[in-house]
């Protein structure tokens, strides 16, 4: 099989078969009790779930929904870290709770390897990943990174009100991770559509949800036929020659990566950077001790992260059993909230 065999058009239609699963009945209700009738798609939930998972740590810290299909959500730091390095009773084979599960034969490989990979392929799908993102490597983007943040501060001269968050904390990651795909930078802009597509769109119709990332798989193999007629240093074409077990990658495993590079590394380091300017921006005595003591910077940084920990993640039950307290049914969602573990 040739390299340019692996992406025909077949492709998308194997991609679609492979994220069909067992569809849940869609709920759109206010949340009546936040222990009983959780939902990660409520508002409220959305504008400040802090509160929220302060009273359930108290009163249930493992709280659970009938919506979605069912899914439990541990509030404790314990439980979070228990289940999250759990492999044997969880799988990681889908990291979005929606109304879709997606069928066990996804495992071990997932949509989106290697964050929905289960033991023992996560360990080599990783691997893979890692001469991208060593000290060295991310070290050489740090002078062009800082010129586009610099960039786009000039840009808002002048200006008395600005949002942080969409006119300058995005448009950091989308150029950054288009440059390393190897992506057109002035297709930048597409990817916010495509991040608040896949993030946004859990409670939709399951057709709905297919046709959004449809969009996304139609985009990015193109940009795979592209490398493909044109080779370059860039992450993209390092993945289509990339192997694994002496044999070329999967063409899911590579458009799922790449699916997953543009997303979460677009998604995770916009919300962390946006919570970071937002929290400085209601907290002058913190914006003022950082001007006034520059060297606290890396601890602050650290500080963002874990009071504004970016990454839900979700794991599905493997088999039935009572866990620290709780029945738990297999196929199961388990929310696990790394920001209400982190507080």
């Amino acid at each position: 099989m040739t390299v340019d065999d692996r992406f025909g058009p077949e492709l998308e239609e194997t991609r679609r078969n492979r994220l069909r699963g067992t569809v849940s009945e869609i709920v759109t209700d206010p949340v009546s009790d936040w222990a009983t009738d959780f939902s990660h798609v409520d508002p409220q939930w959305a504008a400040d779930p802090y509160p929220i998972q302060d009273d359930l740590r108290q009163r249930c810290p493992i709280a659970h929904t009938e919506r979605f299909g069912g899914v439990w959500i541990p509030t404790r730091y314990e439980d979070v870290a228990a289940i999250a390095y759990d492999t044997d009773r969880f799988s990681s084979r889908a990291v979005v709770v929606g109304n879709v599960k997606p069928p066990r034969e996804l495992a071990p490989v997932g949509g989106v390897p290697p964050i929905s990979s289960d033991p023992p392929f996560h360990h080599d799908a990783r691997k893979l990943l890692l001469p991208a993102f060593t000290k060295t490597a991310v070290a050489r983007r740090e002078a062009s990174t800082r010129a586009l943040c610099h960039e786009l501060i000039d840009g808002l001269e002048g200006r008395e009100v600005v949002d942080a968050a969409r006119e300058y904390a995005q448009y950091i990651p989308m150029r950054v991770i288009a440059d390393m795909l190897g992506f057109p930078l002035e297709d930048a802009d597409r990817f916010q559509g495509f991040v608040e597509n896949a993030l946004e769109s859990v409670n939709e119709p399951n057709e709905k949800r297919l046709e959004r990332i449809s969009e996304l798989s139609d985009y990015l193999v193109a940009q795979i036929h592209d490398h493909l007629a044109d080779p370059r240093d860039d992450l993209t074409t390092y993945l289509l020659d990339a192997e694994l077990n002496g044999a070329k990658l999967d063409p899911v495993h590579v458009v799922g990566t790449m699916t997953l590079l543009l997303i979460a590394g677009i998604d995770t380091t916009w919300s962390a950077i946006g919570a970071s300017l937002w929290h400085l921006a209601k907290t002058p005595a913190d914006r003022r001790r950082l001007v006034a003591e520059p060297a606290l910077l890396p601890t602050a940084v650290e500080e963002f992260l874990r009071a504004y920990a970016p990454v839900t993640m979700a794991r599905l039950v493997k088999h039935d059993m009572h866990w620290n307290g709780v029945d738990m049914k297999a196929d199961d969602w388990i929310l696990l909230s790394f920001p209400a573990a982190n507080r």
